[in-house]
């Protein structure tokens, strides 16, 4: 099953390269192509090379890494991007990588973060200081849902209106950020609502159902380092294993964990998404 990195993903590898390269200098930025999904901004390397990282950020699917006062990379994952983290003694050059393996950046505490990514669907851009809200990645993106701005309240006001399914709704970046099919259809389940739901029919209190479901499922699954379904893997080479406790995604024809009627699979915008027809309305 193909899936996008969705916030849960992304946050785990934010936070293991948050640990590695905050405070530390770059040695060397390596590119060994020109381009992933688009062609590398030129100079970028050299740009990089020498800076003092700070504190990886993260907007939605992508992970804001400062590297010194004057910018920061923008890094997002595509379908099959993945970050390790590893130890590269002065002495080791870089042997042993693979041939999807292409950004590596070295740090002078001697580790190095390296991206792999065989389909190249990923990205690594530049964002000058200050910039980060008007990059054409980022400019339109919604609110983030584990922010102190996202409430019932502001769900109800987002939804209010569409005629769209809530569940295309709330896979709208430029409403909510981060949200994908598989954390969608979760919450769903949680909150008991159908994915056929009109958006605009979402009230009060299944706003504060939905509101309070989105948020904790996100929790719970970067407290678990995500879902592995394909081809995500922590920055440590673990799978992540929130996808042990997946009770709709991906679960065609078995039972609903709350009622045992066939979970059903539905498609929205070219989207698979997953509900009990039963528990959710």
């Amino acid at each position: 099953m193909k899936t996008m990195p969705e916030l849960p993903e992304v946050e785990t590898v934010r936070t293991a390269l948050e640990a590695v390269v905050t405070g530390q200098k770059v040695e060397k930025l390596h590119l060994r192509r020109p381009d992933l999904r688009w062609p590398f901004p030129a100079g970028l390397a050299e740009r990089v090379s020498g800076q003092i990282m700070g504190r990886p950020q993260r907007r939605g699917k992508y992970i804001l890494l400062p590297a010194g006062e004057t910018g920061s990379l923008l890094l997002h994952l595509g379908m099959s991007g993945a970050v390790r983290i590893c130890e590269t003694p002065a002495d080791s050059g870089l042997s042993d990588l693979g041939p999807h393996d292409h950004v590596i950046m070295q740090l002078a505490s001697q580790h190095s973060w390296i991206f792999c990514d065989p389909r190249r669907f990923g990205h690594l851009d530049w964002v000058p200081a200050g910039e980060e809200t008007r990059h054409w990645l980022l400019r339109e993106m919604g609110v983030e849902p584990l922010s102190n701005r996202f409430s019932a309240a502001l769900l109800q006001q987002l939804m209010a209106g569409r005629k769209s399914p809530v569940k295309t709704a709330l896979l709208d970046q430029r409403l909510i950020a981060g949200l994908g099919n598989i954390y969608v259809s979760e919450a769903l389940f949680r909150a008991g609502i159908s994915p056929r739901r009109k958006a605009a029919s979402i009230g009060p209190q299944r706003a504060q159902r939905l509101a309070s479901a989105i948020r904790q499922v996100l929790l719970e699954a970067i407290e678990q380092g995500g879902t592995s379904l394909r081809d995500h893997r922590q920055p440590n080479g673990e799978i992540g294993y929130f996808v042990q406790k997946l009770k709709v995604y991906g679960k065609k024809d078995a039972p609903c964990p709350a009622c045992a009627t066939p979970i059903r699979m539905l498609r929205q915008s070219s989207r698979s998404g997953f509900y009990c027809p039963s528990c959710q309305r």
